[in-house]
């Protein structure tokens, strides 16, 4: 045992952090398979339920059997219970627990907290845990009280206030999980105004990331916000309009429907149309959405939308010829390296992933499979209901996806890389380019 501690502590934070999730994920998979967590008649293999296990860690929302349909009572727990483990982080949630039960958060658990919410000083981080617990509380309480005014009625009350509970929390996380049979997912209420916008506002303050929220809490005026939420907060709204605007151009559905799926492809996974039915225009905008995704520090994924705006500064400022700089900030070449790193690994799995599908999966069509893929990567969970008939071999490939997505390309890349910085230097020589 202390052999084995001394081998924990020595291990890096982002090797401990993607040990934690893949051990949550194989937990998840036999409290899954038990016989208190299957419906009666209803049959589900190891491959389905390590899928579900992964999807709600994840936070996707992906799924192979319907959660209602296929899970007791007991059963839907452990999957609400996966989906705010993964959408809190093992490691915040882990020192949540410590403060629980009053013990010393140690400089090892601060790494990870420190890595896992993508912050760059240790100090407050213990402060910063509490606040983040805190905030899903509130957020998951208010959107289980709206929720619970639509769903009681259409159910029995102990059933709506279950109902209301996983939803708002699946919600708040970005995952696109229900349990309301069928494989319907919302599609019942999409014309309901209150859960649509319940939804949605759970979902983009879930997207924005905690430091974001807790700096709004803070300022409560735009100008003296960081830097860094003034450009999520830019950026998300953009993306949110464009989005609506162009859905609402390609497909038939109304502008409520519109701005939801918009909110939703940004890593939720919640759909209140039929995803099968959109045009391929319309499938292509998801994509884009789905891919750039959430913000850091936030229960979404995706490349995130900071991301983005630094790499489509950096081709302004290059077109341009001028500096790469927003709200009277410059930004420095490691950050814009970073960036396009960050897109063209995540591209690279993408494009890898869609390959052993198409051969894997040949009677589908190849948007389709694109489709599957930029949402297990992206976190979200929509699709356009291939899911369940996928095979053995196509649904392990999306898990791996829907795994790199949640913890990151490059720390999965990194996580066996412990080398100091070499100290020799090549000279450099220009190459032709373009």
């Amino acid at each position: 045992m202390k052999k084995m501690n001394m081998f924990l502590r020595s291990q890096p934070p982002g090797r401990m952090i993607v040990g934690g999730f893949a051990a949550v994920i194989l937990l998840g998979m036999i409290l899954l398979l038990l016989p208190i967590s299957v419906k009666d008649g209803a049959e589900v293999s190891v491959i389905d339920a390590l899928f579900t296990s992964t999807s709600a860690v994840c936070v996707t929302g992906l799924i192979a059997i319907d959660t209602a349909d296929h899970f007791t009572a007991f059963g839907q727990g452990v999957v609400v219970a996966l989906i705010q483990i993964g959408g809190l982080g093992v490691t915040s949630l882990g020192v949540g627990l410590m403060l629980v039960a009053r013990k010393k958060v140690g400089l090892k658990s601060r790494m990870m907290v420190k890595e896992a919410l993508n912050i760059d000083t240790y100090k407050g981080i213990v402060k910063l845990v509490k606040a983040v617990l805190l905030m899903t509380l509130c957020f998951e309480a208010g959107g289980a009280v709206l929720s619970f005014l639509v769903f009681s009625r259409d159910y029995d009350t102990l059933h709506a206030v279950g109902i209301s509970i996983f939803h708002s929390i699946a919600a708040f996380n970005n995952s696109g999980f229900d349990i309301l049979g069928g494989l319907r997912n919302l599609t019942p209420y999409q014309n309901d105004v209150l859960l649509n916008l319940t939804t949605s506002i759970l979902i983009i303050f879930g997207g924005l990331g905690f430091l974001v929220i807790l700096d709004l809490l803070k300022q409560r005026c735009f100008r003296e916000l960081t830097l860094h939420s003034k450009v999520v907060i830019v950026t998300s709204v953009v993306l949110l309009a464009v989005g609506t605007v162009l859905l609402k151009i390609t497909e038939n559905i109304t502008w409520l429907g519109a701005f939801f799926q918009s909110v939703s492809a940004r890593t939720a996974g919640f759909s209140t149309y039929p995803i099968g039915e959109f045009t391929n225009a319309g499938l292509f905008v998801l994509c884009i959405l789905m891919f750039i995704g959430a913000s850091p520090g936030s229960t979404g994924g995706g490349i995130k939308t900071s991301t983005f705006f630094i790499m489509f500064q950096k081709i302004r400022g290059t077109c341009t010829k001028g500096t790469v700089h927003a709200f009277r900030r410059n930004r420095s070449e490691q950050n814009i390296s970073k960036a396009f790193m960050i897109t063209i690994l995540s591209g690279t799995v993408v494009c890898i992933a869609v390959f052993f599908m198409c051969i894997l999966e040949p009677d589908l069509s190849f948007m389709q499979l694109l489709f599957e893929v930029v949402s297990a990567f992206g976190t979200v969970g929509l699709s356009t209901g291939i899911t369940p008939g996928l095979s053995v071999a196509g649904k392990a490939v999306i898990i791996l996806v829907m795994f790199t997505g949640r913890v990151g390309v490059i720390t999965l890349i990194t996580i066996w890389v412990n080398r100091s910085e070499p100290r020799a230097r090549y000279s450099e020589e220009e190459v032709a380019i373009g």
